[in-house]
Formats: structure tokens, sequence, C-alpha cells
């Protein structure tokens, strides 16, 4: 399957507001960033830290000007 960088991009900065990971943190390989390449990326941010129940960063730190590019 084929990631699209600029999405990619987007996902790992959506990641980094949301859950201060990116996918390399996470140990994504490229089967599991199939699960979401699909979603906008700050959708699929979300979803990925829904479904492995990750603590969202904003509960620790508030967030100033979060904006989460699709």
């Amino acid at each position: 399957m084929q990631i699209d960088s600029e999405w990619l991009a987007a996902f790992d900065e959506a990641l980094l507001a949301l859950f201060a990971i990116d996918h390399a943190d996470a140990g994504m390989d490229r089967e599991e960033l199939g699960w979401y390449c699909e979603m906008p990326a700050g959708e699929a941010a979300v979803a990925y830290g829904e479904d492995f129940d990750l603590c969202r960063r904003d509960r620790v730190w508030p967030l100033h000007g979060l904006r989460l590019a699709s």
C-alpha cells in the first residue's frame, strides 16, 4: 500500500498534537498505516488514539491554538 507523504506528515502532526507521539514513536508499520490512510489525517489520528486507548495530551498539558490538518 502506498502512503501519501503529505497525508503522513499531517497524520504525524495530529498525533503529536493529540498524543505527543508520531507514527514512528507508536511503532506503526506500513500495514497499520494502511488501516487509517483512507481517512482525513486528523480523523485518522483520533481513530488511532481511540483504537489503542491512548491518553490525550490535553489531559496533561493544555493545548493552545491546536490546529488539526486533514
